[in-house]
Parts: C-alpha cells; structure tokens; sequence
C-alpha cells in the first residue's frame, strides 16, 4: 500500500474510533443526563404513557389519573379537594412538569424508581400494564378541613404537628388553587396557568413552608425559653424589674406597650398580657449570641424539609443591642415560616423535645409492599423539661386568663396552651398587621396537636380590629377539636 492511501485508511480508522467513542459516552456515561433532560418529549411521554400512583390520606387516594385517548400524553392527574391539598401534594402537569411531593417522589409515583425494578420486570412477564407506587402521608384529612375551612376566603397558613412524633397533620395555605386546572397541555391548561402566575394574590404559593413573616408576639416564647435556660429568670412568677417606660438600647426612642401592668410585671403575667418591653428588657439581658442559638435549637436560620423543602427562618446574627432587643418581640429583622414556629410550639408540648417535622409515612410499591417506611427523628432539644414545662405553664395561662381565650377548647381533661400575636410589618409599620396565633392541646397521654396560624389578610376586617386572639386562635382551635375528635 502505498503512502498516500496508508495516510487515509488510519484517517478513517481513527475516525470510525473518534465514533464508537462518542456513541458509547452518549449511551452510557450521558445516558441519565440525556433521559432526564427537559426538552426529551419521549422521556414526557413515557412518564404520563401510564396512570400515576397515588398520595394517600387516612387510607383513601386524594388523587386520580384519567385515560384521556391522548396519543403522547395518554393519562392526565386528577386530584380529590385539589384546591385544599394542593400545599400537599404540589401539582403534576404534562405541560409544566411537577412540584413538590408529585415531583420529590416522581419515581416511585410514575413507577421509574430503581426500586421498583422487579415490579416492572414482572409486569412485562405478565402483560399487566406498568404502575406507580403510592405515597401515604402523616395528613389527617379532619384536620387539614378544619385549617383549610377556617381560613375560607383569608390569605394565610396553617400548620399542625403531632409533637411526640414530628408528622404533619394539616398544612393549608390559601388563597389556593386547583392542580388539575393545567394538568394538560392543551390551551385550557395554558390559560389556566398564566392564570395563576399573573394572580397578585400568589395562589401557588405555598405560605405554610415558602412565606416568611414577621413573627410578632408568638416569638416572645422563644425569648422566654432563652431567659429561663440562661437562668436570667428563675422564677416566673417574680418581678422582672422592668421599668415603664423601656428604653430601647442604643436608641432614644421607648419601647411601646399595648397593654396594661407591664411595669415589673413577672415573665408569667408579661406573656398573659404580651408586654413588649418585658421581652424586649429579657432579649437584652440573655444578649444577641444567646439568643441566636435558643432560636437556632428551634430551628431557625435553617431550611426544612418535610420532605418539600421550607424557607429557612432568620434570626439576625449581625445585629446591634437594639436589634437584638426587637428582634426578641418579633419585629426587626425576625422572620419565620409557619411550620417553624409549629416546630417551637411542639418542642414546648412535648416537654422539650424538637422533633423532625415530615409528611411522609411510608412508600407503597403497586402491590402494596412498604418499600420505605420513614421513622420519627429527634432533630434537638432545645430546652429542659423542667423549662419546657414552666413554658406551658405561661402558655396555659394565657388560654385561661389571657388573650388566648378564644382557643380553649373547653373539653374536660385537655388543657391549651396558646400565645397571640400581632405582627407589624412595612414601612413605618403602614401595612395591615398579621395575625398569629400558635397553641397546643395536652392530655394525661401527651400532647397530640401542635398548631400555628397566621392571617395575612382577611377581607372586611377592620384594621384595629386584626389580632391573634381574633382572627387566628379560632381556626387553631377547630384544627385541634379536629384531632382530638380523630383519637377519641
């Protein structure tokens, strides 16, 4: 073979090598990236060629598939109450893919899960069409009716907790909106979806685990744990040598009360009454980094995951006296989600113990099999018992002789602690107040609802007349009637 003609058969030997090279890296080491990418319509195709499995609540789906004759996209989600569990299961749309639990657990739900792998094999064996598994949840469908009923036609949250074990029982956010709504991918679903993107009101939202918010007053329980835990206040029925008017450190201005008796007043008779400048004088005197880190055994400055990820929380680390001192009313730069002050509030019911809050039971292969069972987790604790019991103590009492009073529950062998707030927000305080209420039931058994409740905004409601006690502790009283109810 002469010169030349050597020179081209090793050009065409390295390039039939340059593309057994390529084709092999495209089939194995980028097969995964490949098949998952967005714009691969048959990776689409197949993950809606058969019906989802189900999330399930007390036994029962709360959501569907239906076989819609498509020829790409055959079965389209349906959802049961879509509008109130949508802050649960998130949405699955052929055309604007999933969120949420629908997408977290999309393997086992569409049946592609690598443990799912002798069902699928089996299936082909057998000529029965592929299935998804089921997600069971910890929801209690009473309580979550409750939440989502008593919010009605307000922007706001609910979040409820089992303390001893961290399940979510309710988390409800409104105003809310209906997955099966854009489902598809036809023009429907489209103008369903712009719908909601341009909807002000942020109906997809997701306010229980997204939205943080000034906390008010319902974080002056956080300051009490950090007062009685530094030994700052040992007892809570002493005076706490607070004078009237407060003076806020490193600031001219005093600190505003809206209530009566908070001069000396004791920590117990402060947080009945919610006196500003006890808890503000208490922030001071623990200091800043003291205060960070009780906030921080609650959770705080983290984010959560349920296992749908939550907004982390934020206690300032930064901030001067003065701040530390707002901060410790809940106002400055305090900023938390709802299911982080239903965290404090369990960790107080269950004597001081933070457990790991989720909404995942188990997971169910189609013939049932548990393929994984998720077990309650200690996450801190963030006070003694015997703290965590004084607390309760204070938070009882302002059930019974505080601003809490709409809360009790008046069954006999339950006792509420609760706490009120009304948070201020915008500039110069210019927009309306939120309105929180957090509270827990207890009987001789324990504690089996921890609840947090916020009220953005309700419609027709005076501005004088938003607070806590009001608006928020009657829809946490229903949630915990509805739980109590359940075990009865």
């Amino acid at each position: 073979m002469n010169k030349p003609l050597r020179r081209v058969a090793v050009f065409c030997g390295l390039l039939v090598l340059a593309l057994l090279f390529r084709d092999n890296w495209i089939q194995f080491v980028r097969a995964d990236e490949l098949n998952a990418h967005a714009t691969n319509k048959r990776v689409q195709i197949e993950r809606y060629a058969n019906a989802r499995g189900n999330i399930i609540v007390d036994g029962k789906p709360i959501t569907g598939s239906v076989d819609s004759k498509d020829p790409y996209y055959r079965f389209k989600r349906t959802y049961v109450d879509g509008p109130m569990w949508a802050p649960v299961t998130g949405y699955a749309s052929q055309a604007y893919d999933a969120n949420q639990i629908e997408k977290i657990e999309d393997g086992i739900l569409t049946g592609n899960d690598d443990r799912l792998f002798f069902d699928r094999t089996l299936s082909m064996f057998t000529g029965d069409e592929k299935k998804g598994g089921n997600v069971v949840t910890t929801l209690s469908g009473a309580a979550q009716k409750a939440a989502f009923d008593g919010l009605g036609d307000k922007t706001g949250a609910v979040v409820a907790i089992e303390p001893g074990t961290g399940k979510i029982l309710a988390l409800a956010s409104t105003p809310s909106y209906d997955p099966s709504s854009f489902a598809g991918y036809s023009g429907k679903d489209e103008k369903a979806w712009l719908a909601l993107e341009n909807d002000k009101n942020k109906p997809k939202q997701n306010r229980a685990l997204r939205e943080i918010y000034p906390p008010g007053s319902v974080f002056k329980v956080v300051t009490a744990a950090a007062a009685l835990e530094s030994g700052k206040v040992k007892d809570i029925d002493a005076p706490t040598d607070t004078p009237e008017p407060y003076k806020i450190p490193l600031s001219s201005r005093n600190m505003v009360n809206h209530a009566n008796g908070c001069e000396n007043a004791s920590l117990n008779q402060a947080l009945e009454v919610s006196c500003n400048s006890v808890f503000a004088k208490l922030g001071d005197d623990v200091g800043r980094d003291k205060m960070v880190e009780m906030a921080e055994k609650f959770g705080f400055n983290a984010e959560q995951f349920t296992p749908v990820r939550s907004a982390a929380s934020v206690y300032d680390k930064k901030m001067d006296r003065g701040g530390n001192a707002l901060s410790s009313i809940g106002q400055f730069n305090t900023a938390t989600t709802p299911l982080q002050m239903a965290m404090v509030t369990a960790a107080i019911a269950n004597d001081g113990k933070l457990m790991k809050p989720y909404m995942i039971d188990k997971l169910e292969a189609p013939n049932l099999d548990v393929i994984k069972r998720n077990e309650p987790e200690e996450m801190s604790r963030p006070v003694s018992q015997k703290t965590a019991q004084q607390l309760q103590q204070m938070m009882e009492n302002v059930v019974s002789n505080g601003t809490g009073s709409r809360a009790d529950l008046n069954m006999d062998g339950v006792k509420v602690g609760g706490k009120t707030g009304t948070a201020q927000h915008g500039e110069q305080n210019s927009k309306r107040p939120y309105a929180w209420f957090i509270s827990y039931a207890k009987t001789d058994q324990g504690s089996p609802v921890a609840v947090a409740v916020i009220v953005e905004d309700s419609a027709g409601t005076n501005r004088e007349d938003i607070s806590g006690g009001g608006l928020a502790a009657p829809i946490a009283k229903a949630v915990m009637k509805a739980v109590l109810k359940t075990r009865s």
